[in-house]
């Protein structure tokens, strides 16, 4: 008897992907589980019992690959036509059943809660009122609570499962005293400790993050719990749901339901962290996966389809990490057009989006000819499994540690008693008298001699091909608007510091070249981009164009692109060019989330920590730390309000905005400012502003109403400039410091000393290396602001320099040597395709770093995990670090940094 084919079908790329799936699913590192993957629709063809038997195929592939006789990692297989009608129920059911001995998430409380309400709900026959329905609901819910046993299963059995029988002293202690204490009170508590924690903290909680459900449901600000919120959602769709099978109201109402499940797993899932420290977060070694059989029937492939709507809505606003969910079957065109119509893509390239940290769903159209044939095997994942439970090692830990932390605690109460609060940074304002001001500024000729400097490179390279016969290739430096002679708007833009650290790590390559065989010397070719990066498509499709013709050859010939320091859409449009054209580009300073989407991913690769992770670090400091100064009396507080200053129409500005709103627990209000007066994207009933007067009065207003107010801003520097000399011009709310909080588009104007002489300005922004008067600056930074400075000097003929301590020349330094080191990698062989460059980027590159040490992840184009993130304060001094968070040496980790660094 002929066996029939198995195994993944061998389709274009299906090696690639059969190698990535493992290692997302349980890397080496656990540090790489922290990313949420996107949503992987594996389009099958045929019809009949051929569709169903190719489906089934390759889902029992990839499922193999986690099971050997018992789970190796957590999944779950939502089998086609299995006739429930929440997938996402079925879901979570199917990842508690046989979890790993002693792995992590091993509980789903929030979605087991919910699954409880959701099962009333749909049982319900009809509405009654809201408060008996609201006790309805809870009391069947803390049922299934007692059911699973712990101190409130203890409670109910010691206060006796019947009610007393009438009359005599016993019984009426029994109803009035005992079953009170046993039953009725921590009922109650546990109601209320679930409104806590899923629709609005307690008042005076410490951690006063949005709760998701209540934002969901828009019951954060209200009074209602948690059973009393859920009721009036079920009054609302149970007359709905006893609609006819398919109407439009009753589907409407499971998709809403369903949306609830799934966001509920999502946020069980993202519990513990996947770090390193940490009994419970050690166990978190493996990712979850989700594998999804599509039914050919449009009736039996609703409720699936609804879960994938679903998952993909969740993913959007719940915070990584996240499972890895893989459909397979032919997903209807309605189901498409709901996830955003994904782009299509081959298994090499689905592959490589395996450990991406975020984007849209992916697309993979398997050929029928694969299918006739045996497949490639996929290697079982091997996560890293533990002989205890976290809770026994939790409990050794503690125990062993008590009285330390009692000493130490007593020892921190001593010596942290009494109100004083410093100001994170310092108490003192600036001294405006002892303020320098800015520097000359001469932005066209720093610009042109680093520009020089690039050319007489470019011609040692050449002489290396021409004399000793070297390979020698050419790489695309993508930079802003060419500054003229005296420029000030270089103010803004951090194109001359970006500029000379690409020539500084030029000129380094040069040199170790000439005794170094296995270095590739490099040409450099810059290409400016137009203000706002207006031309920046224009000019990638030109070079496309140009290499698609032969134009460059030999030496010229380009390898890859260098450059893009700002999150634009235009910027954005050009990735999509050179990725469609398989060219490698490396960023610099774009921290954008969305520049890595589905359409940029094949090619390009960020340098610098994503806004999403920025944003989750500016939050919690504003949150947590002193920077708000106290009114009345010394020193400062956290900040109970952020008054969000953005560009809507600005990629990096709105996506800065969004994700700090959704990560800082008090309130937030956002206000849009353009001076162009584009407000695309503004969300609805926020104030647009074009005028900086009108600004400063808008945010004067929020700071009166409530004192205790950061400004966040995530516009551009030029805005911000306008903004700051408004208040002063204005003069009516700079009696008190206005704290101001902003990300590294303000490093490259705020070190030039534009606001030393704000004495009224207390100003915190991010940064990606570390300041070198810092004591904790390692000899990689301390060397290359040597030769910054060495470089500076000869260049530029004894000027002083404003950006010693500005981030932008040490990425643009390292981001390069990230790129010279792919192409040494793929260059090994002179005969080699350009395209190699991509397999090389992809498999790993490490080395310390000016800006810290750098990391990228086998298979993974994301930013290097961990990658430092630097908090400073600026003062007439210069810059000074608040908070240093990540992996600035090798070892170190965000989570043992404790806040802001980590939750």
């Amino acid at each position: 008897m002929v066996q029939a084919p198995r195994q993944f079908p061998d389709d274009t790329g299906a090696d690639i992907f059969a190698r990535e799936f493992p290692t997302a699913v349980a890397p080496a590192d656990r540090e790489y589980l922290a990313t949420s993957p996107p949503l992987f629709l594996f389009d099958v063809p045929g019809s009949g019992t051929a569709y169903e038997r190719r489906v089934r195929r390759v889902v029992e592939a990839l499922r193999e690959a986690l099971d050997d006789n018992g789970k190796l990692a957590p999944y779950a297989v939502l089998e086609a036509g299995a006739g429930y009608e929440l997938a996402g129920a079925e879901v979570g059911r199917r990842l508690e059943f046989g979890i790993p001995r002693f792995m992590t998430p091993d509980r789903l409380p929030q979605f087991s809660l919910l699954r409880d309400v959701v099962t009333e709900v749909l049982q319900r026959q009809s509405a009654g009122g809201a408060g008996a329905g609201a006790r309805v609901l809870r009391d069947t819910a803390y049922l299934k609570r007692v059911e699973q046993g712990g101190l409130p299963g203890l409670l109910w059995s010691l206060g006796g499962s019947e009610s007393p029988q009438q009359g005599g002293l016993y019984s009426w202690l029994l109803s009035v005293i005992w079953q009170p204490l046993t039953h009725s009170l921590p009922r109650l508590l546990w109601a209320r400790r679930k409104t806590r924690q899923l629709i609005r903290p307690a008042r005076l909680s410490p951690f006063r993050r949005r709760r998701w459900l209540g934002a969901e449901l828009n019951a954060e600000r209200g009074k209602e719990n948690f059973f009393r919120v859920m009721d009036e959602m079920a009054q609302r769709q149970v007359p709905r749901l006893a609609l006819h099978a398919g109407h439009p109201q009753r589907e409407e109402a499971l998709q809403g339901l369903e949306e609830l499940l799934v966001r509920a797993l999502l946020e069980d899932l993202r519990v513990p962290p996947a770090r390193r420290f940490l009994p419970r977060r050690r166990r978190r070694t493996a990712r979850p996966v989700i594998l999804v059989e599509l039914p050919q029937e449009s009736e039996l492939a609703r409720p699936v389809e609804r879960f994938l709507y679903a998952f993909h809505q969740g993913r959007a606003t719940a915070l990584p990490p996240g499972p890895l969910v893989i459909a397979v079957g032919r997903p209807s065109a309605q189901l498409l057009r709901h996830l955003g119509d994904p782009g299509e893509v081959n298994l090499a390239q689905a592959g490589l989006q395996l450990n991406q940290r975020e984007g849209e769903p992916v697309l993979v159209r398997l050929r029928e000819e694969p299918f006739t044939r045996f497949g490639l095997p996929i290697r079982q994942v091997q996560p890293r499994l533990f002989r205890t439970s976290w809770r026994t090692m939790t409990s050794l830990v503690a125990g062993a540690t008590a009285l330390a932390v009692a000493g130490a605690g007593l020892a921190a109460g001593v010596a942290l008693g009494g109100s004083e609060h410093r100001c994170v940074g310092g108490d003192d304002t600036v001294d405006a008298s002892a303020a320098a001001g800015p520097p000359p500024l001469r932005a066209g000729k720093w610009y042109n001699q680093a520009l020089e400097v690039i050319k007489n490179e470019n011609l040692r390279a050449e002489e290396f091909a021409k004399r000793d016969h070297r390979t020698v290739r050419t790489v695309f430096h993508f930079g802003s608007t060419a500054p003229a002679a005296n420029d000030e708007t270089i103010l803004f833009d951090g194109t001359v510091a970006e500029l000379r650290g690409v020539a500084m790590w030029q000129r380094k390559l040069n040199d170790d070249a000439i005794s170094d065989n296995s270095r590739v010397p490099l040409r450099v070719e810059v290409v400016p981009t137009g203000a706002g990066a207006k031309f920046a498509e224009r000019e990638a499709r030109k070079l496309v164009q140009d290499i698609n013709s032969g134009k460059y050859k030999g030496p010229k010939q380009v390898v890859g692109v260098l450059g893009y320091a700002q999150s634009k859409k235009e910027t954005r449009a050009a990735l999509k060019v050179l990725g469609e054209a398989g060219i490698p580009a490396v960023g610099t300073t774009a921290t954008a989330d969305e520049m890595l989407d589905s359409n940029t991913y094949q090619s390009y690769w960020p340098f610098t920590p994503a806004n999403s992770t920025e944003a989750r670090i500016a939050a919690d400091f504003a949150q947590d730390q002193d920077i708000i100064v106290r009114r009345e009396g010394d020193g400062c507080s956290p900040a109970r309000q952020a008054v969000v200053i953005q560009n809507s129409a600005d990629l990096y500005s709105n996506s800065l905005t969004s994700k700090f709103v959704a990560a800082f627990p008090g309130t937030s209000k956002v206000v849009n400012f353009s001076q162009d007066g584009r407000f695309e994207d503004a969300p609805a009933g926020t104030p647009k502003l074009s005028s900086a007067h009108d600004l400063a009065e808008t945010v004067c207003k929020a700071l009166k109403d409530e004192s205790e107010s950061v400004v966040y801003w995530s516009a551009r520097a030029r805005d911000f400039t306008a903004f700051v000399n408004a208040l002063d011009t204005q003069g009516t709310c700079i009696r008190h410091d206005i704290t101001v909080l902003g990300g590294n588009e303000l490093t490259n104007v705020a070190q030039t000393g534009a606001f030393d002489d704000k004495d009224w300005l207390r100003l915190y922004y991010s940064a990606h290396r570390m300041p070198v008067d810092d004591a904790r600056a390692s000899e990689k930074t301390r060397q290359f602001v040597e030769d910054y400075d060495r470089f500076v000097t000869t260049t530029s003929g004894g000027d002083t320099d404003p950006w010693r301590q500005d981030g932008h020349s040490a990425v643009a330094y390292d981001a390069f040597h990230v790129l010279s080191r792919a192409v040494d990698i793929t260059y090994r062989d002179k005969n080699a395709d350009p395209r190699s460059m991509l397999t090389a980027l992809s498999g790993g590159i490490t080395f310390d770093g000016a800006t810290g040490y750098v990391s990228y992840g086998q298979g993974s184009n994301a930013p290097p995990p961990d990658k430092t993130l630097v908090l400073l304060r600026q003062s007439a001094k210069g810059p000074k670090v608040v908070a240093a968070c990540g992996a600035y040496r090798n070892g170190e980790t965000s989570s043992a940094q404790g806040p802001p660094c980590s939750r």
